[in-house]
């Protein structure tokens, strides 16, 4: 039991570190901006294979990345342009006098904080070849429909935002930690699917 117990710690650290890793790359892939919805793709496949125990590296990231990249351009100008409609929002509630500022300060947050979840969904589902529309549409019904992993990645989105207003180096780490947590909710949902169908 004692070993078992060992054994386990071993390989939830290993993962951890492996997170941590993936959010370096996945942070240096997204400096441009236009190229976050494919880092985080590539992040989610390298976190999956990991788990499944085929072998992945530097290569394997950046392989996936520019897979990615060829069908997420657009959706990558999508991002940036939510971005700055999100920033040029926030910069006019900051503003004294706005009527109602703190019920739009806070709409403004929780549709940035959904927005995002799916996006991480989509980027968890993605596989070479797949459409990102169709991406979309996936994760949109899974946040609808997945309550508790919804919450999940909220709370992931939440801590990473802390965290960089905190102190903005450790955006690297947690990046790494949020996409990983967004490969858990998609298993986690995959195995109720799964217990929920009939058996033959």
């Amino acid at each position: 039991m004692a070993r078992q117990r060992r054994q386990a710690f071993g390989e939830g650290f290993a993962l951890l570190a492996e997170c941590l890793l993936t959010g370096a790359w996945l942070v240096l892939a997204a400096l441009p901006v236009v190229t976050l919805p494919a880092a985080l793709a590539a992040a989610a496949r390298h976190i999956a294979a990991y788990v499944d125990g085929d072998p992945t590296g530097w290569r394997g990231y950046w392989a996936d990345f520019r897979a990615a990249w060829r069908g997420s351009w657009r959706t990558g100008l999508a991002v940036i342009g939510a971005g700055l409609l999100l920033a040029l929002n926030l910069a006019v509630l900051a503003q004294e006098g706005v009527p109602g500022r703190p019920g739009f300060a806070l709409a403004t947050v929780i549709v940035a904080g959904l927005a995002a979840t799916v996006l991480l969904r989509a980027a968890a589902a993605w596989t070479p070849g797949e459409r990102w529309r169709a991406l979309f549409a996936g994760a949109l019904e899974e946040t609808r429909t997945d309550a508790s992993g919804t919450g999940i990645l909220l709370g992931g989105i939440a801590v990473l935002a802390a965290c960089a207003w905190a102190l903005w180096l450790l955006v690297v780490p947690m990046s790494g930690c949020l996409i990983g947590a967004a490969v858990a909710v998609r298993r986690r949902r995959a195995v109720r699917d799964e217990e929920a169908r009939p058996s033959a």
